[in-house]
């Protein structure tokens, strides 16, 4: 089955987005340091950029967990495939996603990063598509609310393809 990608958002309204996230985040956290959290893979895009907008000191880590495997939809098991290296106590905790759908994953991982004691966690994702929700999860900054559509782009793929658009697309079938 052959696809095409269709532009969603620009790479200049995501890079505006993700100005304004920055600047909002480092507002909020004034005299604090802040430590990020990126889902891999899809977020490790979106973190970098962020990261470097902030005008706080910032810590990171890495987590890789996924739902979707190789397909479309979400499967609704979490699959923990790298824990995170630092702990997290008494850390502000900004977890960073690529998309937050289903909330499955999120409402996981967020149940499960609270566990381990942080001052404060915060969800940050550059997608959210809240019509496809099936578990409350409380995203606390949003780069955009987008349509049920499979995109790709800013760190996004499909099979593992398309990750390096430098802009949000959606993924046609034809």
């Amino acid at each position: 089955m052959a696809e095409s990608v269709r532009t969603l958002l620009s790479e200049e309204e995501v890079d505006k987005r993700i100005e304004e996230l920055g600047a909002q985040i480092s507002r909020d956290y004034a005299g604090e340091t802040v430590h990020l959290v990126c889902v891999l893979k899809g977020a490790v895009f979106f973190m970098c950029e962020l990261a470097k907008r902030l005008t706080i000191p910032v810590t990171m880590d890495f987590m890789s967990a996924s739902s979707y495997g190789s397909s479309t939809k979400s499967s609704g098991v979490v699959k923990i495939v790298k824990d995170l290296d630092e702990p997290l106590k008494d850390k502000h905790v900004i977890v960073v996603e690529d998309i937050v759908d289903s909330g499955r994953t999120l409402s996981y991982l967020l149940k499960m990063f609270g566990d381990r004691g942080p001052a404060s966690i915060r969800l940050c994702t550059l997608l959210d598509k809240p019509e496809r929700r099936v578990t409350d999860v409380k995203v606390d900054y949003t780069g955009f609310e987008i349509p049920d559509e499979f995109v790709v782009g800013y760190g996004l793929d499909y099979d593992q393809r398309y990750r390096n658009l430098p802009y949000i697309g959606v993924v046609e079938f034809n």
